[in-house]
């Protein structure tokens, strides 16, 4: 596959949600060295259970998996996690952990302590197979992100990589997993373990036994998951990619982690002609704003797409957002909500009927393209590590653009 194409990183964008599940099962199942995976958060639903179970099955026959998510989503899955780390061959680290496990009230007394740093998380989502293929963008681990939730389904992208890529994607991984802010789950506790590896074996098994499981599974048993690579016919061999993330120091206050929003701005602020932005949480600020009037007027054409108050999953930065309506507007920008139901003709696994944005992704003049965490908000510019990948490349920005389209007709959004 990448004979006679050194220096050159093959890309694939993965928009469908089943998709983008198959490619990471697959990949695991034909891993056979490693298996790198950094993310927000990794649900023990039916879509993150199956995939953990992949990662299992992959450590049973010798392959080195490294877990790295963030302490915000552990509450109440501390014990699953401790129980797989207890495989020879896995090793679980949490980003920015809180020290007290159990006592809600001294828990409540760290955050206070160290409320400068305890608010900053790490956004970043990498899974990285063998050194060989890495899947970065939006997409956390749970059913929401894979057509599998019964209520409503997230609109998201990733990357899919291979080539000269990799080599940036596996040091992001390998900084931030020996960071001092990445502390290896065991260390955390003083209590017996009482769930066992056995325990979690078995509840997966059970999982996926049930029929809402055979569509994930029929789906690997397809030839073109064989490879565990994107099919051929969807890489576009491209010479200028770049792999991006905050420094991990960033979680400490560092100013000089803050690397991944400086390049977005440079990036934002060098368009010509257009510039078509998809985010979930679109707060602007006084600086952003101030960018947008100085591109509409040297003739830039803008078009935001975000969440609508019905769509959003964070009610909260939905109102913050609300108040920028008018004044985007009044410059000019072309702005539009998505609504909080699917099109007929996307449709979902189970009859879900629900949508909400969780795409952050934006093209330059049709020319250039990001996907990955990166919301535009003062989170991801100040508070959280962030990742994502450039692609100067024109066919896929406009692939990019197409969806953009798509999803901003009448019927998808306001």
């Amino acid at each position: 596959l990448l004979r006679g194409r050194d220096g050159q990183s093959g890309v694939a964008l993965l928009a469908d949600n089943l998709q983008a599940f198959a490619l990471r099962a697959a990949s695991a199942r034909q891993a056979g060295r490693s298996l790198d995976l950094q993310y927000y958060y990794w649900l023990d639903d039916l879509t993150g259970g199956l995939l953990l179970r992949e990662v299992i099955a992959a450590a049973d026959r010798g392959v080195r998996v490294r877990m790295l998510i963030d302490d915000i989503s552990m509450r109440g899955r501390n014990r699953l996690y401790r129980a797989v780390d207890t495989h020879p061959h896995i090793e679980i680290r949490l980003f920015n952990p809180s020290r007290n496990r159990s006592d809600g009230f001294k828990r409540g007394l760290e955050l206070l302590a160290r409320f400068v740093t305890a608010t900053r998380r790490m956004h970043n989502k990498a899974w990285i197979a063998d050194g060989r293929l890495a899947i970065i963008g939006g997409r956390n681990i749970g059913d929401a992100y894979f057509d599998a939730d019964a209520d409503s389904n997230f609109h998201d992208m990733d990357l899919a990589l291979v080539g000269e890529a990799l080599a940036p994607a596996q040091a992001i991984f390998d900084e931030f997993w020996n960071s001092s802010v990445a502390v290896p789950i065991n260390a955390l506790f003083r209590r017996r373990l009482r769930l066992t590896l056995a325990d979690v074996r078995a509840r997966h098994e059970t999982l996926a036994a049930q029929p809402r499981a055979e569509p994930y599974l029929a789906r690997l048993e397809e030839p073109s998951a064989e490879a565990a690579l994107p099919p051929r016919d969807t890489l576009r061999w491209i010479d200028e990619v770049e792999v991006l993330s905050d420094k991990a120091r960033k979680a400490l206050g560092a100013n000089n982690g803050n690397r991944l929003a400086t390049r977005i701005g440079d990036l934002v602020a060098s368009a010509r002609r257009d510039l078509a932005i998809i985010s979930p949480y679109f707060i602007p600020g006084d600086d952003g704003m101030a960018v947008l009037d100085r591109l509409i007027a040297r003739g830039v054409r803008i078009s935001v797409l975000t969440n609508s108050l019905a769509a959003t999953d964070v009610v909260a930065v939905h109102g913050a957002y609300a108040g920028y309506r008018r004044p985007l507007l009044k410059l000019g920008v072309a702005l539009y909500e998505l609504r909080p139901e699917l099109t007929p003709a996307r449709g979902s696994l189970f009859g879900s009927k629900g949508a909400s944005l969780h795409t952050k992704a934006f093209t330059v003049d049709g020319e250039t393209a990001f996907v990955g965490s990166f919301n535009f908000d003062p989170r991801s510019r100040s508070l959280n590590t962030e990742m994502g990948i450039i692609v100067h490349d024109r066919e896929l920005a406009c692939e990019i653009d197409r969806h953009f389209r798509e999803q901003t007709q009448p019927d998808s959004a306001y």
